[in-house]
């Protein structure tokens, strides 16, 4: 006598695998620092010389900066671990305004300051108009190591607003007119400002532009 056929179990085809629900990972929350960068530190992580890292100061995982700040300026340098909120701050393109205090040697003119206003020629082209004027000494924390001074030479300090992010762009802008940076401290960036950060200190705020 034939024996009947076997009954396939219900919800699976012969032969092939049962598909398994894979449970996705929980959205990460976005978030944003603001440190206050000291001078002679690296703002990266890693560095395979040894020196001052941003690691020395941020002990939060999955940040990293939204744009540069040199390794001798100082002041407010922005984190995030979101890759589109860190594109807004640091594409030129959007031309997000950074305000710096910068310590110059000499006594700026005011057609020293009318030039570096309406742009002036570097080396890789024009720079945009700018904002620029004479600033009262400004109550900073001390730099270690201390400036280093020429006794004969006197000193001013500006503030100076531009709205790109080239390679070490305020130095080479107040060098362009004869007047060397001698400190470089940035105090704000968009609506982001120190807010009475000590060097090496942070805040979160809402991460948000």
């Amino acid at each position: 006598m034939p024996r009947p056929p076997r009954p396939h179990s219900p919800g699976r085809s012969a032969g092939k695998p049962a598909h398994r629900r894979v449970a996705k990972a929980p959205p990460v929350e976005p978030r944003l620092l603001l440190l206050n960068k000291p001078f002679d530190v690296l703002a990266q992580f890693n560095d395979e010389q040894g020196r001052a890292t941003l690691k020395d100061f941020v002990a939060v995982p999955g940040v990293y900066p939204a744009g540069r700040l040199d390794r001798d300026s100082e002041g407010l340098l922005l984190l995030t671990n979101d890759g589109g909120l860190q594109a807004r701050i640091a594409d030129p393109k959007h031309k997000l305004a950074k305000t710096y205090w910068v310590q110059v040697e000499g006594e700026p003119s005011a057609e020293q300051l009318q030039r570096l206003c309406e742009g002036v020629e570097l080396n890789d082209g024009p720079t945009l108009p700018a904002e620029a004027r004479l600033l009262d000494e400004p109550q900073l924390w001390p730099r270690d190591p201390p400036v280093r001074f020429r006794k004969s030479v006197p000193t001013a300090w500006l503030e100076l607003v531009i709205r790109e992010g080239r390679n070490r762009q305020v130095r080479r802008m107040t060098a362009a007119v004869g007047l060397p940076t001698l400190r470089l401290v940035r105090v704000r960036i968009g609506p982001w400002s120190l807010d009475g950060l000590q060097p090496g200190q942070w805040k979160e705020v809402e991460a948000r532009l």
